[in-house]
């Protein structure tokens, strides 16, 4: 990516779609700058503008030329930036993915035998790390290796607490009494 290169989403959090996309650009390294749609709100001027046929998010928007439709935009992205990190292999994607499970291997190192990271309650690092869980098998299929096999006592407590109820009523529309 040229420095002058100027990109940015069009999206909010909760969109499948745009994850596709926020996925794409994360894959390949690519930063970007976020804005954000209120899905409860009227659809913004900008996105009016941009999209013109579906009125859709999300939308990428490369140096001012928009992009729409989340399998367009992430085809898009993998022709621009071909010498991205999904395109590398051999040494350079083993290196890589070599470096991350390193890293998850050092934070299950935190776990020790505890149930938790905080030792028999959940904690701060607990309610932080949570969310890469739900990552966990999207880094599996791009890097070709399993967590379980690799790290399985954090791989025992994302299942352990991600699946759990607080969880389930944490991520759901409805509020928990």
């Amino acid at each position: 990516m040229a420095s002058s290169d100027h990109i940015v989403l069009l999206d909010f959090l909760g969109s499948p779609f745009g994850m596709r996309v926020r996925l794409a650009l994360a894959a390949k390294g690519i930063e970007y700058q976020i804005e954000e749609e209120d899905s409860t709100q009227s659809k913004s001027s900008l996105l009016l503008k941009l999209d013109t046929v579906h009125k859709k998010i999300p939308v990428l928007i490369h140096n001012g030329k928009p992009i729409c439709e989340s399998l367009i935009i992430v085809a898009y992205i993998d022709e621009v930036w071909k010498d991205r990190l999904w395109t590398a292999n051999g040494e350079e994607q083993e290196a890589g993915k070599k470096e991350f499970i390193d890293r998850i291997k050092l934070l299950e190192g935190e776990l020790k035998s505890n149930p938790y990271f905080g030792g028999e309650t959940l904690d701060f690092l607990d309610i932080a790390f949570l969310p890469l869980y739900y990552w966990f098998h999207t880094f599996e299929t791009f890097g070709k290796f399993s967590i379980e096999a690799e790290c399985p006592k954090l791989a025992a407590w994302g299942k352990r607490y991600g699946g759990g109820i607080r969880v389930r009523l944490s991520t759901s529309r409805s509020s928990a009494t």
